[in-house]
């Protein structure tokens, strides 16, 4: 499965969420789809896009907060997960694009590229729901039922290790940040 796949399968529901990706691919993948003012790309702050839908999440509790992250970035901030799962905001979905990768710089590989688990990870954080899925229709089916669950989940969506051919955004960081604002606000 490819990243521009899953993220095409769970567009639609996207819609009504508030949603903040990491850098690098995904925030590229998604924005390419189609950019929506309720879509966050957290630029040049990696391991932090939990932590920042943690604190969305908390604040709009009546909201659904969707969090799109990669692998990289997780190993980045591991204590991210033990946050996430001390407080269990049940209204936040945390999918970690899993491609065994640093695509974004280089392409080195990460440490699930030799083995480490990250829905074993977050179950053992602490994080109540916890899922790996390999295809599309896997991908698609449990993160309906995420969003359903009303309950802190981290997805893991293993896919290859490819991605565009850059890493940015069309929208400028202070546009994406305005608009989000103003999403919230709304």
């Amino acid at each position: 499965m490819t990243r521009l796949d899953a993220l095409t399968a769970v567009y639609p529901q996207l819609e009504q969420q508030i949603v903040v990706t990491i850098m690098g691919a995904v925030a590229a993948e998604l924005q390419s789809i189609g950019h929506r003012p309720n879509f966050f790309y957290l630029q040049h702050a990696m391991g932090l896009a939990s932590s920042m839908g943690l604190g969305i999440a908390l604040s709009k509790p009546d909201r659904q907060v969707v969090v799109l992250d990669g692998d990289g970035s997780v190993l980045m901030n591991l204590g991210g997960l033990t946050t996430l799962a001390r407080y269990r905001p049940r209204n936040l979905v945390h999918v970690v694009f899993d491609n065994e990768s640093l695509l974004s710089v280089g392409g080195f590989p990460t440490a699930t590229a030799t083995g480490s688990d990250l829905a074993g990870v977050a179950a053992a954080a602490g994080v109540p729901r916890t899922a790996t899925v390999r295809t599309v229709d896997a991908f698609r089916t449990a993160f309906d039922e995420a969003l359903r669950a009303g309950d802190l989940t981290t997805l893991v969506a293993k896919v290859e290790a490819i991605g565009p051919s850059g890493y940015v955004t069309d929208l400028s960081l202070l546009e994406n940040r305005f608009q989000f604002q103003r999403y919230l606000r709304s």
